[in-house]
């Protein structure tokens, strides 16, 4: 197998048969491809023309190993990492590199985006065993699946004391033959090593002291010059902003808004925004968000837009609100499928260049806008002579620049003699032709499958950005999404599958896949006030709760108590690029119970927090999406019913008013007095008896257990609730 005998794409990579050529093919994939040719995920066919003999994870893989009694040499990636692409076209495409490979494994690729359950347990192998980790992820393993051997990215030949292929492949295998008595005792210690450390810490409850020192972990790290916390590399992590924003409006503490909102403002002045097209790259190489790793994941967008809104509310700065309408025009432009669901990612690499999509040449920006607009433009975008642009992995200037802004705009705006409006006009008549020639570029790789869980995250952050802003069209794809989700990724039996693509939908849904539909399904239903959302939340929790609830020790496994048998069934509460799915189920399951009645569901929550509070209380500034399960969970909490006729204008009057008033720990009711189904009622029993006052809508404010007299006039609602926020 060699690349050259294949049709390229135009990055590179082979293009691989369509399904009815696939059928003809044997099932090894035959000398022009190996098994990954059979496969769904971009991450793996990009792999298929590889001379390595890839084969998929599974029983049959580790079946031929111990049959040919070799160790397994494990690859885990995902289309858009820029080194997984280094480390094939540097070692999995050399055929001497392969051959070795062939002889002393059996060689299996794994999509970390498809099996986030095996990612888990072999990066915690790595990280223990290396002290770092990160993809391509590099694991050796018995035919048991027990690790002896761990790392990350190897090239072809040792350099700067890393290993090389060439080397550590034939040292791996005299070792597996001369030492096999010491390996596997050594892969039986690290087996119970991983047992020990992914089970969870239990403890009490976790207070509002804890609140309180997650604040001051996030403030002793807070970059005041540039936001964000700690130095370079910068990652978004925008589930903290979002807990500053919550603290903020808990304590008053004008310190917490300020790091968030300087964070948000900083993110979105820098490279690391694509002031072109929109949309947030994964992170930034240094600490002033200039150069960013130019991929660009479903979750960022998700996980960013919900900072945005949640900075807007707290705020009412139109700053936040714009970014988040940026985000969704990218993300309903760029990032959604013809079924309704949203793409995974955009790869950082096109023509084999990271980010050459991304940046520009003054004399590229003259040649678009002209002579006036191109200066103006190079001006205020920071298009500067010889480039800012280098390399990240060489550091070789290429002559072109990362489109940023050094000021907000209302200092370039003074500066010049202009409004802001007026500069905001001028950026994006600029910025629309300049997207429109990019659009004539090579793009970069998209990876197109459909995530569930991604697409629970992107759904919320729709369903929030549009009810808060008023974006009729974000809660519109929202919906569209999640009709898509749960008629497509739901079996007859009500369980979640992982992926579609290519109009098959399969792989095991994981907790992270039910958490976040089920956030997404609240969000959902508190922008439409449709209680169909509500209920299928409720189905999808009940199945959540059978079949990956921990009910010894609380909280929830990764996998469902049906699923594949892996080292450790793990427990994850560690924040990291996306919300923990222990997390998200705390919140949602503090919301449900708040919207329901279900003291049962706040009690799964709260046994959540106990499940992993040791580790909580040491570090909450990692769990800060738990953060606001605490912050639920604690109180004072708001629940708002609004009784009267859909649509009317004096029920329509108490709605606007109840999403006016930003507390974060309140849930939306609204019981239509038309709606013969009892559906509310049914779901919510605590909204049975009540009713319209004196055949006017009327608000019902309960806190915290405790419901007041309601109220008709929009103004009485408002008043409630922000003194509900003053206590």
């Amino acid at each position: 197998m060699s690349t050259k005998d294949y049709e390229l794409d135009p990055h590179g990579r082979p293009i691989v048969p369509a399904q009815e050529e696939l059928v003809k093919l044997p099932p090894d994939g035959g000398p022009r491809w190996n098994r990954l040719v059979f496969e769904k995920s971009p991450y793996l066919l990009q792999h298929a023309a590889n001379p390595v003999d890839w084969r998929p994870w599974g029983e049959e893989a580790f079946e031929e190993a111990r049959k040919q009694g070799k160790p397994v040499f494990l690859s885990v990636g995902y289309t858009t990492c820029h080194w997984c692409h280094v480390m094939e076209k540097e070692s999995f495409e050399d055929e001497e590199v392969a051959r070795l490979m062939n002889e002393a494994f059996v060689c299996v690729k794994v999509d970390r985006e498809e099996r986030p359950d095996v990612d888990h347990v072999y990066m915690m192998v790595t990280q223990s065993l290396t002290g770092h980790g990160g993809w391509p992820m590099t694991v050796v393993m018995t035919p048991d699946k027990r690790p002896f051997f761990a790392g990350t990215y190897y090239p072809k030949f040792g350099r700067y004391g890393r290993h090389g292929m060439m080397e550590l492949v034939p040292g791996l295998a005299r070792a597996w033959r001369d030492k096999r008595a010491e390996i596997l005792e050594s892969a039986k210690g690290i087996t119970e090593m991983v047992s020990r450390i992914d089970g969870g810490t239990p403890g009490g409850d976790p207070g509002v002291e804890t609140l309180e020192k997650g604040f001051q972990q996030l403030a002793s790290r807070f970059d005041d010059e540039h936001g964000g916390f700690g130095g370079a590399p910068k990652f978004p992590t925008p589930h903290n902003l979002s807990f500053l924003f919550r603290h903020h409006i808990r304590t008053g503490s004008t310190r917490a808004r300020e790091m968030a909102e300087k964070t948000l403002l900083a993110m979105r002045r820098g490279g690391v925004y694509d002031h072109v097209g929109f949309g947030l790259h994964r992170y930034s190489t240094d600490s002033t968000w200039l150069l960013p790793h130019f991929e660009k994941m479903l979750y960022d967008q998700a996980t960013l837009t919900l900072a945005a809104i949640d900075g807007y509310q707290a705020t009412r700065d139109e700053r936040h609100a714009i970014l988040a309408r940026e985000i969704g025009t990218y993300v309903l432009r760029d990032m959604t499928a013809k079924e309704g669901g949203f793409h995974s990612a955009e790869d950082a690499d096109s023509e084999g260049e990271e980010g050459k999509f991304y940046v520009w040449s003054q004399g590229e920006v003259d040649a678009v806008l002209g002579a006036d607009d191109g200066a103006f433009f190079r001006e205020v975008l920071q298009i500067v002579e010889g480039g800012n642009f280098h390399e990240e992995a060489t550091g070789a200037s290429t002559g072109r620049s990362i489109p940023h802004l050094a000021h907000e705009l209302s200092v370039e705006a003074e500066k010049r003699g202009l409004t802001e409006e007026g500069l905001r006009a001028r950026i994006e008549s600029c910025r629309q032709r300049l997207y429109d020639e990019r659009e004539k570029r090579v793009r970069p790789q998209k990876d197109d499958k459909i995530l569930t869980d991604w697409n629970g995250l992107m759904i919320a952050a729709l369903a929030r950005a549009g009810q808060v802003l008023g974006e009729e069209r974000f809660v519109l794809a929202a919906r569209r999404a999640m009709e898509f989700v749960l008629s497509t990724l739901r079996t007859e039996e009500g369980r979640l599958l992982k992926r579609y693509r290519q109009g098959e939908a399969g792989l095991p849904g994981h907790l992270d896949d039910y958490t976040s539909t089920i956030f997404g399904l609240i969000e959902l239903h508190q922008a439409t006030q449709d209680v169909h959302w509500l209920t299928s939340a409720m189905a999808i929790t009940e199945t959540l709760l059978g079949r990956f609830h921990d009910d010894a020790q609380g909280g929830f496994f990764l996998t469902a108590d049906d699923g594949e048998d892996l080292l450790v069934r793990s427990k994850v509460a560690f924040d990291n690029a996306t919300p923990s799915g222990n997390s998200v189920a705390a919140v949602s399951l503090a919301r449900l119970a708040r919207l329901t009645g279900r003291v049962d569901f706040e009690e799964k929550a709260a046994g959540v927090l106990r499940a992993f509070s040791r580790q909580i209380e040491e570090a909450p500034s990692a769990h800060t999406h738990m953060l606001q399960a605490l912050d639920l969970l604690i109180g004072p909490s708001v629940e708002i019913v609004i009784v009267g006729k859909r649509g009317a204008t004096d029920t329509c009057a108490l709605l606007a008013a109840a999403r006016s008033v930003w507390f974060p720990a309140s849930v939306l009711l609204l019981k239509d007095v038309e709606d013969a189904s009892g559906g509310l009622d049914a779901l919510a029993p605590f909204t049975k008896d009540m009713g319209l006052v004196s055949g006017k809508a009327a608000a019902f404010l309960c806190r915290s257990g405790a419901c007041e007299r309601p109220v008709t006039e929009p103004a009485e609602l408002v008043a409630g609730l922000e003194g509900s926020r003053s206590r």
